[in-house]
């Protein structure tokens, strides 16, 4: 992602961080996980999607980015292979809320804790961190958002489906290989009643095991943009409403 170099803060020197919070100060936390996708897709692709989808809403609004965190917890891909999950939020909740503490001493107004991954547990997780921060005496703002905001459009967010295909072909569309599936004519998905996110989607041997969501093999890379700007421009309207209060 070499078009948002400007804005990822391991990339810079201090006075490149120090310009770019000056015109708007927001420092953004993406966070993922290391879990099975298919065999089309990235193991990291939820923190890729969240560094992606930050990145260019700080390019495009303002604001710097932190690298993205690839662990993560809950969900239910524990077992899959290579996934690697924490069994608890104590790893990751103590990093973010250090993260937090470190911002608001170094005079950030607005943090944006931004989620790729949305299983329940991790949604509770920042969810909690962030109201527990708004409950103590602190100056900085801090905004939970993830992935799977409301959006008037599709696809709708899934699991190694259309949506996060699409949107990490936005990123890193070379990570993508579509090739590593059967043809969707010789070897359709069968899905009982037409449930695409039904628990038989864990068996082993469905051709999309794995996969929660619309067939991966249907996405269209040209929605990839408009997709990507659609969520961009809805954490900003979260972003702008912070700044304003």
């Amino acid at each position: 992602m070499t078009e948002f170099r400007n804005v990822q803060m391991e990339l810079m020197r201090p006075g490149q961080l120090r310009d770019a919070l000056a015109k708007r100060s927001v420092v953004f936390i993406p966070i993922g996980a290391f879990e099975f996708h298919q065999e089309h897709l990235p193991f990291g692709l939820d923190a890729l999607n969240a560094h992606g989808l930050t990145c260019l809403t700080a390019h495009r609004f303002g604001g710097a980015v932190l690298p993205p965190l690839y662990y993560g917890t809950g969900g239910s891909h524990k077992s899959y292979p290579w996934t690697i999950m924490m069994n608890d939020e104590v790893e990751i909740r103590g990093m973010l809320e250090q993260t937090l503490t470190r911002l608001q001493e170094l005079g950030v107004k607005v943090a944006v804790i931004f989620s790729g991954h949305f299983a329940p547990e991790q949604l509770e997780m920042i969810s909690s961190i962030a109201e527990r921060w708004r409950q103590g005496a602190n100056y900085m703002k801090v905004i939970d958002l993830a992935i799977n905001m409301p959006l008037d459009s599709t696809p709708s967010p899934d699991h190694a489906g259309v949506f996060e295909t699409t949107v990490l072909s936005r990123f890193e569309p070379l990570t993508i290989d579509l090739s590593q599936l059967p043809s969707i004519d010789k070897v359709p998905a069968i899905d009982p009643d037409g449930d695409s996110y039904g628990l038989h989607r864990h068996d082993p041997s469905h051709v999309l095991w794995g996969v929660f969501g619309e067939d991966p093999r249907k996405y269209q890379p040209a929605e990839a943009h408009a997709l990507a700007l659609k969520l961009s421009e809805a954490i900003e309207l979260s972003v702008g409403s912070a700044l304003a209060d």
